[in-house]
C-alpha cells in the first residue's frame, strides 16, 4: 500500500491477486462488501483498477465489435447464397460451436475472459467457415435436380473429410497452448480451451443436425400445383 498524488488529489493503491475464481464476480463481492460495511467520509471514493478496469475496458470493445462482426457475416452470406435463409441457417453454426466453449470452460475450470471471449470470435469464424462449405455442396447438388434428401445425405457424407480437415488441424495447431504453463499462459489456456472445445461440438453438430435443418428449412417450398 502507497500514498500517492494525481490531479491534485492524494489516493492509496491496495493490491490483490485474485485466483481460482473469476475477477469480476470478486469485484462485485468486494464492492457490495465495501458498500455495507464501510462508510467513506465524504470526498472519499473507491475506484477498482488494474486488470479489472482492463477487462471492462475489452468487454465494452468486444460488445460493439461481435455484433458488427456478425452484421457484416450476414450480408457476406446473403451475397453468397442469395438467401436470408441459408444464410440464417450457416450462422446457427455460433450458436452450435458456442456449447462446445462453454461446456469446455466449465469442465477445466477456467472463467470467462477476455483471452476466452477472443477464443469464442476466433471458434466463429471456423464455424461460418464449416456452415459455407456444407451449404455450399448441397446447393450444387440441388441444382443437379437431385432429391433434397438425397442431397443432404450424399453431401454430408462427401463433405465429411473438408470439415474434419479444417477442425482438426485448428485444434491441433491450439494443443501445445492448451498444457501452456509459463508466462502468458493465462492468456494462452483459456483461448485454446474455448476453440477446441467449441470445434469438437460445431463439427459434430455441422455433420448431423445442419444436413437436417437444410432439408427442413434450407430451400424454399415449392407451390403445390
Amino acid at each position: 500500500m502507497s500514498v500517492e498524488r494525481e490531479k491534485g488529489q492524494r489516493f492509496v493503491v491496495i493490491s490483490s491477486n485474485v485466483q481460482n475464481r473469476d475477477l469480476v464476480g470478486f469485484v462485485d463481492e468486494a464492492r457490495k462488501a465495501v458498500a455495507d460495511k464501510v462508510k467513506l467520509p465524504t470526498g472519499y471514493t473507491i475506484e477498482f483498477g488494474g486488470q479489472f478496469e482492463n477487462q471492462q475496458r475489452a468487454a465494452a470493445t468486444l460488445s460493439l465489435v461481435v455484433p458488427i462482426s456478425l452484421g457484416l457475416i450476414f450480408l457476406l452470406l446473403f451475397s453468397t447464397f442469395g438467401s436470408v435463409r441459408q444464410a440464417v441457417l450457416v450462422l446457427s453454426n455460433i450458436p452450435l460451436a458456442m456449447v462446445g466453449g462453454v461446456f469446455a470452460l466449465w469442465l477445466s475450470g477456467e472463467y470467462l475472459s477476455v483471452p476466452a471471449s477472443v477464443g469464442f470470435i476466433a471458434l466463429l469464424g471456423i464455424a461460418v467457415l464449416n456452415g459455407v462449405v456444407m451449404v455450399s455442396y448441397f446447393n450444387q447438388l440441388k441444382a443437379t435436380g437431385m432429391e433434397l434428401l438425397k442431397v443432404v445425405t450424399l453431401g454430408s457424407s462427401r463433405r465429411l473429410r473438408p470439415v474434419l480437415m479444417t477442425a482438426s488441424i485448428a485444434a491441433f495447431g491450439l494443443i501445445p497452448l492448451l498444457f501452456a504453463t509459463g508466462p502468458g499462459s493465462e492468456i494462452q489456456r483459456p483461448l485454446a480451451i474455448v476453440v477446441i472445445g467449441g470445434l469438437v461440438s460445431s463439427t459434430f453438430l455441422t455433420l448431423f443436425l445442419l444436413p437436417i435443418l437444410f432439408r427442413l428449412f434450407g430451400v424454399a417450398k415449392e407451390p403445390v400445383q
